[in-house]
């Protein structure tokens, strides 16, 4: 383990909500379900639209992916611009890039006009590169940058304190403390007359057509009706084998420690190099600046999460002037096939936002804006372009090939090597994956010995979870649902508990 404290740092700096759970059967006429940035946003910009939405969230709002993010929220994602031009054409990259910079206006706009404390900066935003070798690449994404609309230019000079090889600038790009930003939006949401319930989970969508309503039902039985329903949690709860096989998930490190304002880089940079890198500083009081710095992008389930820590923290060290960790977190995300996040109708009034791959504070403030604009008969004109029933066959044949079969080759070969063992084998705060009782167990031990054993089929699609020694949690590495070591839900997709298994 590192030093510091293991929470986000967006979650210790910012206020504790209590919004009520939903106890009661509720008719409604719009209901969001998830509070991240994605949710929130859509349910404000419905709210301030004239409609009264009512969010419905499994544990506490803006707590979950968004509230373990980086917060910066930029409309230059890396390796993106060439790919969507040279694959879809000119004016496709145009309406991406429309679409991001707009999100970006977005918050900056909301965050004065509301009077939001959310240590908005402008700030520019960065891709860089230290392999020489990459640099003409780099330059060709650039020049689709600047032909998609974005005020880009390549400079081989940057602020950090370490030499890249190019880096494409990016200006007018914002950095924000997300989850305060978000908690100012849902205190607007309900002024507007929408609702806000917390510790309420959604764990069925039964999917209507015409003009009969959906009808949703909590972990508690409660049942909600809802004329139109936007499903925003990460990896979407309901089945949909047009999602299933196109998102892959991934998590990503992060740490934070404060360092003097004279060594703050002045900008954000981030480099899909050594396994990607991403850079930015936060207001920290006292002449400080909070260093914030992500990477080591692993697969849930991967056993040496410890390593990738350790990597991380002899990276920021070697190049930066930092004292002790304060804070360290983990965050989860989704890659689609096309490298596109699916925002919109997957069946008759029912509509999803996911696959936000890596890019999460642009992609959620634009979703709220396009989901609200279907749901209110005005969408934006780059709404198709998100469109989750899209097909590029081109772009997203290889990919999905590719997480189909690892995802076959996992479910065979996990089930091949799991061991049958005694619970007494397993060391003390670990956990491990094994054959007790005649089937696949999912065994825990805590520091007094006492063992949890709960079943190891994750109740998605029934994947065997692997232990994250690291945050001690179970996680699946199909999907990225993950699980406490009784068994709760902590992450979707799985909306239901791993079963407990006598030990």
């Amino acid at each position: 383990m590192i030093e510091g404290i293991a929470q986000s740092y967006w979650m210790a700096s910012s206020d504790p909500t209590s919004y009520p759970a939903l106890t009661e059967p509720a008719e409604v006429d719009v209901a969001v379900v998830g509070g991240g940035i994605a949710g929130l946003a859509t349910a404000w910009e419905l709210a301030r639209a004239g409609r009264a939405p009512v969010v419905l969230e499994a544990d506490r709002i803006a707590a979950g992916v968004t509230g373990f993010t980086t917060g910066r929220l930029s409309a230059a994602h890396p390796w993106i611009y060439r790919p969507l031009r040279d694959s879809l054409g000119p004016d496709v990259a145009r309406l991406y890039a429309r679409s991001q910079q707009e999100a970006v206006e977005r918050v900056e706009r909301t965050a004065r006009e509301l009077g939001l404390d959310c240590d908005l900066e402008r700030r520019p935003s960065h891709v860089y590169v230290e392999s020489p070798d990459r640099v003409d690449a780099l330059k060709t994404e650039t020049e689709a940058v600047q032909e998609a609309g974005l005020p880009a230019s390549f400079v081989t000079g940057t602020d950090l304190p370490y030499e890249v090889a190019g880096a494409m600038r990016v200006e007018d790009q914002l950095q924000f403390h997300p989850r305060r930003y978000l908690l100012g939006l849902a205190e607007d949401l309900v002024r507007r007359g929408g609702r806000v319930h917390e510790r309420t989970r959604v764990v069925e969508v039964a999917e209507e057509s015409g003009d009969r309503p959906h009808v949703l039902t909590t972990s508690d039985g409660v049942t909600v009706t809802a004329r139109e329903v936007v499903i925003a949690t990460l990896f979407p709860i309901i089945e949909s084998a047009l999602l299933s096989f196109r998102l892959t998930p991934l998590r990503e490190l992060v740490i934070a420690a404060p360092i003097d304002a004279d060594d703050d880089p002045g900008a954000m940079y981030i480099t899909r190099q050594e396994n990607t890198r991403s850079v930015r500083t936060a207001p920290y009081g006292d002449g400080r600046r909070l260093l914030l710095v992500t990477g080591e992008s692993f697969s849930p389930g991967d056993d040496d999460v410890a390593r990738h820590q350790r990597e991380l923290v002899a990276w920021t060290r070697e190049h930066f002037k930092v004292g002790d960790i304060e804070y360290w977190w983990s965050a989860q995300d989704l890659d689609t096939s096309d490298k596109i996040p699916y925002v919109g109708a997957v069946a008759d009034r029912l509509y999803v936002a996911t696959g936000y791959a890596r890019s999460g504070m642009s992609h959620g403030i634009m979703s709220g804006r396009l989901l609200a604009g279907l749901i209110t008969g005005d969408p934006p004109e780059w709404a198709d372009l998100y469109d989750p029933r899209r097909a590029h066959p081109r772009r997203e044949a290889r990919p999905m090939l590719s997480a189909g079969m690892t995802n076959m080759r996992r479910f065979l070969e996990d089930r091949a090597r799991v061991r049958s063992g005694s619970l007494d084998d397993i060391a003390l705060g670990s956990g491990e994956v094994i054959r007790h009782g005649g089937r696949h167990c999912a065994a825990y031990r805590d520091e007094d010995g006492t063992p949890h054993v709960v079943s190891a089929r994750c109740t998605h699609m029934a994947c065997l979870v692997a232990f994250n020694a690291t945050e001690r949690v179970w996680e699946c590495p199909c999907h990225g649902s993950r699980f406490a070591v009784d068994g709760s839900v902590l992450q979707g997709p799985a909306t239901t508990d791993l079963a407990p298994v006598d030990p």
